[in-house]
């Protein structure tokens, strides 16, 4: 499986009005590293179809291959040391278009496997995934209602440490539609910082 050189990254957003705070969040994020180091992936401009189709089902059940769509999206994926989703919070979760693109892409043979024994083997385990969420609500909120622990469970452990991805950065910048200006880009420029600092330290410098 090859991949880029070290620390390039891939910044994966899922919104579809490129003046959102989620763009700028990302487009701040590839700034910080570089264009030489992070590519791109905006999956509404790009026109990903994140519907789960028959040809999906077939390729799932081993009765097909996946379609030239999924394959160009794992080979991106492939070429790269840091994935980095960059998303809204949706009804405490992913946005449909990104976790459609999970559900068509991260898929049995490439992302994982299964033994003789039909236990899962992670596939991913060069990959580290960080995430930034932009959440409409308070982290009291997130904690008071038991949403940190679902994000925790749905997207920590049921898509990254199941695949064998390392677990990198997350941050979430919060009360995102609040109004207060100066806070928002406060957090905005500590959450990506933080991210942006997890992929350009080498292992030495850890």
């Amino acid at each position: 499986m090859a991949h880029g050189r070290s620390g390039s990254t891939l910044i994966v957003t899922a919104h579809p009005d490129e003046t959102s705070l989620t763009h700028g969040v990302a487009d701040r994020l590839q700034q910080l590293l570089g264009p030489e180091r992070a590519a791109r992936l905006d999956l509404a401009q790009e026109g990903f179809d994140p519907r789960f189709t028959q040809g999906d089902r077939d390729a799932y059940v081993g009765r097909g291959a996946p379609g030239p769509d999924v394959v160009d999206q794992q080979r991106r994926v492939d070429e790269v040391d840091h994935l980095v989703l960059v998303f809204p919070v949706f009804w405490w979760s992913l946005p449909a278009l990104l976790k459609g693109w999970i559900d068509r892409v991260f898929i049995a043979d490439w992302a994982f496997a299964y033994d003789e024994d039909d236990a899962v083997v992670p596939r991913l385990g060069r990959l580290t995934t960080h995430l930034l969420a932009v959440s409409g609500t308070s982290e009291r909120s997130f904690d008071r209602h038991g949403y940190a622990q679902a994000f925790e469970t749905q997207i920590h452990r049921g898509v990254i440490d199941f695949c064998g991805m390392q677990r990198g950065v997350t941050r979430f910048v919060r009360d995102a539609e609040a109004g207060d200006g100066q806070r928002i880009v406060r957090e905005v420029e500590g959450a990506v910082a933080a991210v942006a600092a997890a992929i350009t330290t080498t292992p030495d410098e850890a």
